[in-house]
C-alpha cells in the first residue's frame, strides 16, 4: 500500500529541513513548495493563487475528499472554498509522486534517463537497500559467529552499528558541506563510549567487549569518512558534469577495493612492526580510544570528571577562536610527532602572512596545503613500502651509518631543504583573477 509521510509544523520550526533530511535518509521524493508549481502546471491555474491559499483553513463547510478526488474539483456541482479545491489538486500530485516511488521500488517504472535531471540520476533505491541489507547481514554474521556468543549480544551490536551510523553520517555529511571539516575522531570516540555502555548493560565486558566496541567504532568511523568524502565527490561531480549514479557505482567498487587493500596493509604493518611493545608503530589516537573504553569494560574507574573538563575546555577554546582539535592533539601526541606539526604551522604562518593582499595570502596558503597533502600521501605510501620490504625480509637499512652523527646531520640538512622548498614553491603562487 502506498503511503505519504506528512511533516506538520509551525512557522519557523524547521519542518522543511526535517522533511528534507527524512526524505534523503529514506530515499523517497521530497515535495514542499514544489507541489504548488506542479499543481499549477497540471491544472493551468495561476501559481500565485496556490500561494495565496496554501495551508489556509477554510471556514466553510467541509467536504468528502475521498469522493471529490475522483471528479473534477472545479465542477459547478461543487461549491467549495478555493483552498479546498487547491488541496484536491495538490493531493493528486502527491498520489502521482508516491506512485512513481512505489513503481521504482517494485521495478515497474522504466522512466527514460533523459526525462530526469542530471543531478537527480541515482542508483535505484532497490539496489541501494539490497547492498545495505547485505552489508548489515555480513556484519551480523561476523559478530555472531566470529566474536560474540549470544544472540542478544549480536543483535545489540548490529543495532548499535546501524543506529549510530545512520545518525552520525548525517552529521558528517552536513559538516563537510557546511564547514568543510569532518569531525570523525570526536564522533568515533562518542561511538566507543555509547557502545561500551550499551554492551556492558547486556552482559558483555572484558577483552571480548573491548574488541566488539572497537569493531563497532571502526565500522562507524569508516561510514563517517565515506559519507564526508562522498559529499565532496558529489561537489566535484557537479562541476565536471557527471551524474550521481556513476559516482555511486564507482564508489561502491572503490569501497570494496579499499577495504581489501587497507586490511592487507594493516596486517603487514602489524607483522612488520606491531602496534605495542618496543619498536612498535606509534598510534596515539588508537591508544587514547583504547584507554577510554578499557575502564568501561573492565570495571575500572571511569574519569567522567576529566571528560567533562575536556568538553568545557573545548567550549572555552572555541569561544576565543582557538581550534580545540589542534589543541587537544597537541596534548596527547608524542613530542617526536608534535615537533614537525609545530614547524609546519610556522611555515604556513610565514607564507600566508608575507603580503598585505589577503587574496594573495589565501592563494599561497591553499597552494601550501596542496603541497603538504602530497607530501603526506607520499610519506604514507613510502611507509607501506618500507613495511613491505621488512615483511619480505629485505634489509636495506644501514644500521651502523644510521647511528652515526653524519646520519643525524644529513637528516637535519634534508629537513631544512624540504622546509625551504615548501616556502619557495608556496610563495610562487599567484592570486586568481
Amino acid at each position: 500500500m502506498s503511503k505519504v509521510i506528512t511533516v506538520s509544523r509551525e512557522l519557523g520550526s524547521g519542518g522543511r529541513e526535517v522533511g528534507l533530511r527524512l526524505a534523503k535518509k529514506l530515499g523517497i521524493p521530497f515535495y514542499d513548495k514544489e507541489l504548488i508549481a506542479m499543481a499549477a502546471e497540471d491544472s493551468n491555474i495561476s501559481e500565485d493563487l496556490f500561494h495565496a491559499n496554501d495551508e489556509v483553513i477554510a471556514r466553510q463547510k467541509r467536504i468528502n475528499y475521498d469522493d471529490l478526488a475522483t471528479v473534477d474539483p472545479f465542477s459547478p456541482a461543487y461549491e467549495i472554498p478555493v483552498s479546498d479545491q487547491l488541496f484536491v489538486i495538490q493531493s493528486k500530485i502527491i498520489r502521482q509522486a508516491v506512485g512513481l516511488a512505489v513503481s521504482e521500488l517494485g521495478g515497474g517504472n522504466k522512466t527514460a534517463p533523459a526525462a530526469v535531471e542530471r543531478t537527480q540520476r541515482d542508483l535505484t533505491m532497490k539496489r541501494i537497500l539490497t547492498i545495505l541489507i547485505a552489508t548489515l547481514i555480513s556484519v551480523f554474521i561476523f559478530f555472531h559467529f566470529g566474536l560474540l556468543d549470544g544472540w542478544v549480544q549480536s543483535v545489540t551490536a548490529i543495532l548499535i552499528v546501524f543506529v549510530i551510523a545512520f545518525l552520525f553520517t548525517t552529521v558528517a555529511a552536513n559538516a563537510i558541506a557546511i564547514v568543510g571539516t569532518n569531525p570523525v575522531s570526536g564522533m568515533t570516540l562518542m561511538t566507543l563510549i555509547l557502545s561500551s555502555l550499551v554492551l556492558v548493560s547486556v552482559g558483555l565486558s572484558g577483552t571480548t567487549g573491548m574488541t566488539a566496541a572497537l569493531i563497532i567504532g571502526g565500522v562507524v568511523c569508516t561510514a563517517l569518512s565515506m559519507a564526508g568524502g562522498f559529499i565532496t565527490d558529489l561537489k566535484i561531480g557537479y562541476w565536471l558534469g557527471t551524474t550521481p549514479r556513476k559516482q555511486e557505482a564507482w564508489k561502491f567498487l572503490g569501497t570494496f577495493v579499499a577495504a581489501a587493500t587497507v586490511a592487507g596493509v594493516m596486517i603487514i604493518l602489524n607483522k612488520s612492526y606491531g602496534f605495542v611493545g618496543e619498536g612498535a608503530l606509534v598510534a596515539p589516537q588508537a591508544n587514547a580510544m583504547a584507554a577510554v573504553i578499557q575502564p568501561l569494560m573492565t570495571g575500572g574507574q571511569t574519569p567522567w570528571m576529566l571528560y567533562f573538563c575536556g568538553a568545557a575546555l573545548a567550549l572555552v577554546l572555541t569561544s576565543i577562536g582557538v581550534p580545540a582539535l589542534a589543541f587537544a592533539l597537541g596534548m596527547f601526541i608524542p613530542m617526536e610527532l608534535n615537533a614537525p606539526l609545530v614547524v609546519g604551522g610556522l611555515v604556513a604562518w610565514f607564507v600566508s602572512n608575507r603580503s598585505k593582499d589577503e587574496g594573495l595570502n589565501k592563494a599561497r596558503f591553499d597552494r601550501g596545503t596542496l603541497i603538504a597533502s602530497g607530501f603526506i600521501a607520499g610519506g604514507a605510501l613510502m611507509g607501506v613500502v618500507s613495511a613491505l620490504l621488512k615483511f619480505a625480509e629485505v634489509d636495506w637499512f644501514l644500521s651502523g651509518w644510521a647511528a652515526s652523527n653524519a646520519a643525524e646531520w644529513t637528516g637535519l640538512a634534508m629537513y631544512l631543504v624540504l622546509i625551504g622548498y615548501f616556502a619557495w614553491h608556496t610563495l610562487r603562487a599567484k592570486k586568481e583573477e
